[in-house]
């Protein structure tokens, strides 16, 4: 939906050897972020990005600009101590004010509107999470309220509210950043895919087709790391799937942003699409690769949009992908202790848009010597006895037991079976392997054994993917890369000589 009403800028392909003062990859909210703060400090900055800039997790985001981050500050109080979730408010609410001041400043038409954000809950269960989470916001002096009631058809047992936050259009604010980046003399390059970096005091970022771009430092803002340097995310991390579906609804939205604590999880805002208001009803939430059938994600959705609104239309749907670390809070700074010139950005866990913004000020501070109070929270080397032993224990066995069981898991279908736009388990050879038969009536064969680490991929039907349930990668139907930290395609199955072959 983001992208119905903007102009992107565009970017050309890398074909050749360059050299600048910082390569940042990624060209999301934090990428562009980043890329335009350390132009405007009169560095030299090329921005690279996979594919188009602003078509991944920034392009299918709800757009909730708050330091409301579901049930997460009683929790954080009782791993890190009072000060530092003190300051993990501080970098968000910082953030906000931030976006705030730069788009009334420099008059970007976005739909900003500040809006407070509800937290609430409808079991007994999560009135007793919401009220420790209402004493945690006042134990933080964080501005909020507390209610009982919610401006909709459905009960609630308790709501905790975090006065004056905000939404907008993501990706009108973002091209306009993109837009003074290029203007101040930074170049975007697109369709350019980093596949790796050559350390050192100045550091090459390498892209698949073999260029080179030497540079003094590189921000890596690619969602998942591209160039992991032994920090070994994959097992620091999980990825989790969302929904949205836009909906045109008979009665007007009464304002406020809404994310319901239950499970399944329910977020609610609103937008203007084309002049007309629409509702954004989010949700569904489960780890990559391990929900139901996808589509049942939609119409889980649909069914509680139906229940509470009269709904007239459905004009766009779409999903989301996010990294959650072990103790919840992003990994954003130095890629290690030891590499003063490489830094990342990864792990938002579904609040991007106040985090994107934290990671883009902090790596500048870093990348131009200055102190910034909110490093420690975030440094990437942390790591917590309680809880990141407990979660990266249980995230290991849970990647385990997907591993044994994909290798289990027999064929659903033979070819023949398949219905036009279905895709689902074959054997080939007595192997197991995954066929999607496209509108056509084409047959789209591939290795179902994931290139990262040999896990078995599962078939998403609502985005017509190839999941991961281990790491999260996720492939096209034609085995391509969609979203790492897969590098490598999947095999293709020529099924007319049942011979295997790469693209």
């Amino acid at each position: 939906m983001w992208r119905e009403e903007v102009n992107l800028p565009k970017g050309n392909k890398l074909q050749e050897n360059r050299k600048v003062d910082v390569v940042v990859v990624g060209g999301g909210i934090t990428g562009i972020t980043t890329a335009y703060l350390l132009q405007s400090e009169g560095l030299n900055v090329a921005l690279l990005e996979a594919n188009e800039i602003l078509n991944g997790t920034t392009g299918h985001t709800t757009a909730k600009i708050t330091a409301q981050h579901d049930v997460i500050y009683d929790e954080l109080i009782g791993h890190i101590g009072v000060e530092q979730t003190k300051l993990y408010y501080e970098a968000n609410n910082s953030a906000l004010h931030f976006m705030k001041g730069l788009i009334e400043k420099e008059n970007i038409d976005c739909q900003f509107s500040t809006q407070d954000a509800y937290l609430y809950g409808a079991t007994l269960e999560f009135d007793h999470r919401i009220h420790k989470e209402f004493r945690a916001y006042e134990k933080l002096n964080i501005p909020c309220d507390f209610k009982t009631s919610l401006p909709f058809q459905f009960d609630i047992r308790a709501a905790t509210i975090m006065k004056n936050q905000a939404q907008f259009h993501p990706l009108q604010y973002l091209v306009y950043l993109a837009k003074q980046f290029v203007e101040k003399g930074g170049v975007i390059f697109e369709n350019t895919v980093a596949n790796d970096i050559e350390e050192g005091t100045s550091p090459t970022v390498i892209t698949r087709d073999g260029h080179r771009i030497s540079c003094k430092h590189v921000a890596i803002c690619t969602h998942f790391p591209f160039y992991d340097g032994a920090g070994l995310f994959f097992t620091r991390m999980y990825a989790k799937r969302s929904y949205v579906l836009a909906a045109k609804t008979e009665q007007k939205f009464p304002g406020g942003m809404y994310l319901g604590a239950d499970q399944p999880t329910h977020s609610l805002r609103s937008a203007t699409l084309n002049g007309e208001e629409v509702v954004l009803i989010g949700g569904e939430g489960h780890k990559t690769g391990q929900g139901i059938n996808t589509e049942y994600h939609y119409q889980s959705l649909q069914r509680f949009a139906e229940e509470n609104f009269n709904v007239l239309s459905y004009p766009y749907r779409w999903s989301a992908q996010d990294l959650i670390t072990l103790d919840k809070i992003p990994y954003i700074g130095k890629l290690k202790e030891k590499k003063e010139n490489i830094f990342i950005a990864t792990g938002f866990k579904k609040w991007g848009m106040t985090h994107g913004t934290v990671a883009a000020q902090l790596i500048t501070d870093l990348i131009m010597q200055r102190k910034n109070p909110y490093e420690e929270v975030y440094k990437p080397s942390r790591f917590h006895a309680d809880p990141s032993i407990r979660y990266f224990l249980r995230q290991n066995l849970d990647v385990a037991d997907h591993f044994i069981r994909g290798k289990l898991d027999l064929p659903k279908k033979s070819v023949e079976q398949l219905e036009k736009g279905e895709g689902n388990i074959i054997y080939v050879n007595s192997k197991r392997a995954g066929a999607y038969k496209d509108e056509s009536g084409k047959i789209h064969c591939v290795d179902t054994t994931c290139t990262h680490l040999g896990c078995e991929v599962n078939w998403n039907a609502g985005d017509s993917t190839w999941d991961c349930p281990c790491h999260g990668s996720r492939f096209s139907y034609d085995g391509t890369v969609v979203e790492g930290p897969a590098k490598t395609p999947l095999k293709v199955i020529n099924l007319n000589d049942e011979e295997e072959s790469t693209q």
